[in-house]
């Protein structure tokens, strides 16, 4: 079956084309059909604003077009009415068999159901987390860990070929600083802690204290016996290994897995500097003055050029970004993804223009930016952690909430907005929290189902099915959000918007816990309680499937 709302849209297309056959019209270049769920109740399946659109183009009155371009829509099989509404809309009704197909679809495709060829097999790398190796996650990693896990299986979900990867930042002077923390905690878990102070702007949470131990532990008093910076690469480089097993550690509990850890210092070591550097040089992007090497990133609307390499020989950290970058097309993927923090919002157009100067595709690169998480419980702001210093770690939130809340927590909102985490809400076994709320209209079919089993009662096959039993606003609404799955994960691919899976996810268990609470499927005659039987294995497959796009669970029981 083709999808329901593709083939709507090619009868409108051919609609219009008719219409503009009769009047001798040319149809706009790049114009193409639109459609949309109305905002009201009662205004139809679909709507479109086309006869407004065109309405210049034929020289006609938008709602008199669309009187025309209704008139050429061939009614039965697909669309059971259309009328025109306000000063050009057309809303749409669509013919009672659709559900049938819905219903069909969703059963023969299973756990594929929803997926759709955005992609086409290109290749597309999404790059996310990236924290610096010098301390636990804390919960703006954990956002950013959800939205680019959840965008990774949309993208997958949607045709591409996927590849998750993590940026880790080993080559910069946080490294060197990790190293005198460790070293001071190390002296202080001694007894001399007054041989190496901890640095000012070092790294003071407990976690440090703990790494010191081990190495205690390992060494005894050994590495006090050497000068401290003989021991500092040492302590920077150990403990930097340390902090990225307990990141790894983190996120695999978490549910995300990369496929790729790609160290900074892999750039100078494998020689990626100098064939970037000499690419721009070569596009008169770089130009050397007073020594150093710039990038003209005034002529992509920079206050400034900015330095590449120092007359001192010594890279910015701009140069690994720029290196890094070619590296990743080098790896031939045709589209990147970099998913930042917030704070990181000013660097995006600094990353597009040298994405622009490699003579790379503008739209071959996105910036997902991540929006602060303020942590609530019962409305009031948590205090922060001990254990973290001055954070609330990832691991702290995933220890009280769990794993699913916290996942779908952090993608109720759009990234780029700020969002609101309540610790006790995501707790709650209620309809009040979103996830409890999905979860268990799943759990509820199956419920349903082990209920069939006892009574002995096997799941319909497809041409038991009578969609002139399902007339009710439940069954039919019901039906209508199974429908959209596909479109969803279509927009969602498109948008790199994960928020748009949790609204749907919301959306569809809100239409089953309606049907369940106004229509029984045990206790009715044979043939109603087949329909609703394979109506609710619908909403059961597109519920498992959303669910796992946002890699949370769907669980039989609660």
């Amino acid at each position: 079956m083709q999808n329901i709302t593709e083939e709507l849209k090619k009868l409108l297309e051919n609609a219009v084309k008719a219409v503009a056959d009769e009047l001798d019209k040319d149809i706009p270049e790049g114009f193409i059909v639109r459609i949309e769920r109305p905002r009201q109740a009662g205004h139809g399946d679909w709507a479109t604003n086309i006869a407004m659109q065109l309405s210049k183009p034929f020289s006609m009155n938008p709602r008199e077009l669309a009187e025309a371009i209704i008139s050429k829509l061939p009614i039965g099989d697909v669309v059971a009415s259309a009328e025109v509404a306000g000063p050009g809309f057309m809303n749409f009704t669509l013919a009672s068999s659709w559900i049938t197909e819905t219903v069909k679809t969703a059963i023969e495709k299973g756990a594929d159901y929803g997926r759709v060829d955005k992609g086409a097999g290109r290749r597309i790398q999404i790059e996310f987390v990236s924290a610096n190796p010098t301390g636990p996650l804390h919960m703006g990693h954990g956002r950013g860990a959800a939205v680019g896990d959840i965008t990774a299986n949309i993208l997958s979900f949607a045709g591409w070929d996927v590849e998750r990867e993590y940026y880790i930042n080993d080559a910069g002077l946080q490294m060197e600083l990790l190293g005198k923390s460790a070293q001071a905690r190390y002296f202080e878990a001694i007894g001399r802690a007054a041989e190496a102070p901890m640095p000012e702007d070092g790294y003071h949470g407990e976690y440090m204290s703990d790494i010191a131990k081990t190495y205690v532990e390992k060494y005894g008093t050994s590495l006090a016996d050497k000068p401290l910076e003989e021991t500092l690469e040492f302590f920077s480089a150990e403990t930097g290994k340390v902090v990225i097993g307990m990141i790894r550690k983190d996120l695999e509990d978490f549910g995300v897995k990369f496929d790729s850890w790609f160290s900074e210092r892999s750039l100078y070591e494998n020689n990626c500097i100098e064939p970037a550097m000499e690419a721009l040089k070569a596009r008169d992007y770089a130009f050397e003055k007073d020594g150093a090497l710039w990038f003209r990133s005034t002529m992509f609307g920079d206050d400034k050029d900015r330095v590449l390499i120092r007359a001192n020989g010594v890279p910015t950290y701009f140069t690994s970004d720029v290196a890094y970058l070619k590296n990743k097309y080098d790896r031939n993927f045709e589209k990147l993804i970099y998913v930042w923090g917030a704070d990181h919002h000013g660097y995006v157009p600094r990353i597009k223009s040298v994405n622009k100067a490699f003579g790379y595709p503008d739209d071959a690169i996105d910036v997902l930016l991540i929006q602060m998480v303020n942590l609530l419980r019962d409305g009031k702001p948590v205090q922060m952690s001990k254990r973290a210093g001055t954070i609330i770690t990832l691991r702290e939130i995933m220890d009280e909430v769990g794993v699913d809340a916290t996942r779908f927590f952090f993608v109720m909102r759009r990234c780029d907005s700020t969002l609101d985490f309540d610790l006790e809400l995501a707790k709650k076994a209620s309809s009040e929290n979103p996830v409890f709320y999905v979860q268990y209209a799943h759990a509820r079919i199956c419920s349903i189902y082990r209920e069939l089993a006892e009574r002995g009662i096997a799941m319909p096959a497809m041409d038991e099915m009578d969609v002139s039993l399902l007339t009710d606003p439940s069954e039919t609404n019901l039906a209508k959000a199974v429908s959209r799955l596909p479109e969803e994960v279509a927009k969602a691919a498109d948008e790199f918007a994960p928020h748009r899976l949790a609204y749907y996810a919301t959306e569809l268990a809100e239409a089953f816990h309606s049907f369940y609470n106004s229509q029984r499927v045990l206790g009715v005659e044979e043939n109603v309680m087949k329909s609703r039987i394979l109506l609710m294995e619908s909403a059961r497959i597109a519920l498992s499937n959303v669910l796992k796009l946002l890699g949370v669970s769907a669980p039989e029981k609660m």
